[in-house]
């Protein structure tokens, strides 16, 4: 077998390993998210070790990277996809920090998902930001450039949903209807929830750069 069918088969596990490092990161989503609704409080516990699982496969990844690189002289595309995937898993290492955060947080008020009006806010939020997860991490496995511009089209709506609970939360001081922690908690869960969706739209750009060689109108390789 030529070396350069071996280095492209090693490409194709390095692609491998990324969407390996996303579907860690969408386990522990979902597990936040059940622990929340359930107040399962040992689940939540169980989640704040999360930032050592995901630090150890980018770790892993970049190392992967880094051979790569020093294995044979790549071509532009080959380029393209050592660049994004280091790139990638760091958003993607960030997301597994923000569920431990948000798990974290979660504790500290109790742990309790009571069916009001802000908590179907942040449930919202938690789909909506999932689901741009997960179609972002497919989008550059399968280098799929308009799965990827859907990611960043979404983006919007999540904005939008973090704007809507910061209003809710300023009246609800206005007409004391919560106390201070309360909206700082909830206030703090909606934000980590807005910057999930800001690291998906990130792999999204990149996807789109492994693709095209483009990075937000400009042509680097």
């Amino acid at each position: 077998m030529s070396p350069r069918i071996i280095f492209e088969q090693e490409l194709e596990l390095l692609k491998t390993k990324v969407a390996e490092m996303g579907v860690r990161a969408e386990i522990s989503y979902d597990r936040l998210v059940y622990a929340v609704r359930a107040n399962d409080r040992e689940s939540l516990k169980q989640l704040l070790d999360n930032d050592r699982q995901m630090m150890d496969m980018q770790r892993s990844i970049e190392a992967k990277c880094l051979t790569l690189l020093t294995k044979q002289q790549p071509v532009a595309k080959d380029l393209r996809l050592v660049s994004s995937a280091l790139k990638v898993v760091t958003d993607i290492e960030r997301v597994g920090d923000h569920v431990s955060d948000i798990a974290e947080l979660y504790l500290r008020m109790g742990g309790v998902f009571a069916e009001g009006e802000y908590e179907h806010m942040l449930a919202k939020m938690m789909e909506e930001a999932k689901g741009m997860l997960h179609e972002a991490v497919e989008a550059f496995v399968d280098g799929d450039e308009q799965a990827a511009r859907e990611v960043i089209s979404h983006d919007d709506i999540v904005d939008e949903q973090f704007n809507e609970m910061k209003e809710k939360m300023m009246n609800a001081i206005r007409v004391q209807d919560l106390d201070a922690d309360k909206v700082v908690d909830y206030l703090m869960v909606a934000k980590y929830l807005e910057k999930i969706g800001d690291h998906a739209v990130n792999i999204g750009e990149w996807s789109i750069f492994l693709v095209t060689g483009d990075m937000q109108g400009v042509q680097l390789y």
